[in-house]
């Protein structure tokens, strides 16, 4: 059995915050979160979860915890949806705390869970509704490619309109920040659960660095041999 690495960021008892500490702590029990079942927000005694690292730097945190607020609470984004964004981008950065909290949010908010399965073994999902297949598509493409194609933002735009494109890029970038921090962490999941998600091999992705390395190479030799030809026809 796998040695599991301890956690970095341990949890601070409610006595010992700080006046800056407890303020972040009170507004992050006051929210929409602390009606969320099992939420860290909603249980007594040290905040867990990404709160935690967040107690650390206080007025950092108080403006990521209201940004996550408004991005998960308040989003034009339906609720399973934003909630497929969430796992897609826990997948991407094999953040499992991460994909251990939302998966079963998704499930609840009506996601099929063969989606969920198939996200979880790195597949592209094979039975999507419409909507379900754009959000999963722009949510992937950003990750993978630091960017979406023409097609993929069209396909945004022309369903959810530019605040759906806004908030779809705001969905994956914040909990793209959440998992980092709680990978950092090494944050335990809770009741010792087991990770839920396996480890992807590395080569899939050599494979598709490969690949766009060759259709770079194969770019740049399409202009050498256009250069040619022009300077030809000059002479």
């Amino acid at each position: 059995m796998a040695t599991v690495a301890p956690q970095r960021f341990k949890q601070i008892s409610p006595e010992n915050l700080t006046p800056e500490q407890r303020t972040l702590a009170d507004a992050i029990r006051s929210g929409p979160r602390s009606a969320v079942k099992n939420s860290s927000a909603a249980k007594p005694g040290p905040l867990g979860g990404p709160f935690n690292v967040f107690l650390r730097s206080p007025g950092v945190g108080h403006i990521i915890q209201s940004l996550g607020a408004e991005i998960r609470f308040r989003s034009s984004i339906p609720s399973k949806l934003n909630e497929l964004a969430i796992i897609t981008t826990a997948r991407h950065w094999t953040c499992q705390y991460e994909w251990f909290a939302h998966h079963r949010l998704a499930l609840e908010a009506g996601l099929d869970p063969a989606i969920a399965d198939d996200i979880a073994q790195g597949r592209r999902p094979r039975k999507m509704s419409a909507d379900e297949a754009i959000v999963y598509s722009f949510s992937r493409e950003l990750h993978q490619t630091q960017g979406v194609s023409d097609a993929t933002y069209k396909a945004v735009l022309d369903r959810f309109g530019e605040r759906g494109v806004m908030d779809l890029i705001a969905v994956n970038g914040y909990y793209g920040l959440v998992s980092m921090t709680l990978n950092v962490d090494r944050t335990p999941l809770p009741g010792g659960a087991s990770p839920p998600l396996p480890r992807l091999p590395r080569k899939a992705n050599g494979e598709r660095r490969m690949a766009k390395g060759k259709t770079k190479g194969k770019a740049r030799s399409a202009r050498r041999k256009a250069k040619k030809t022009s300077r030809g026809r000059k002479r």
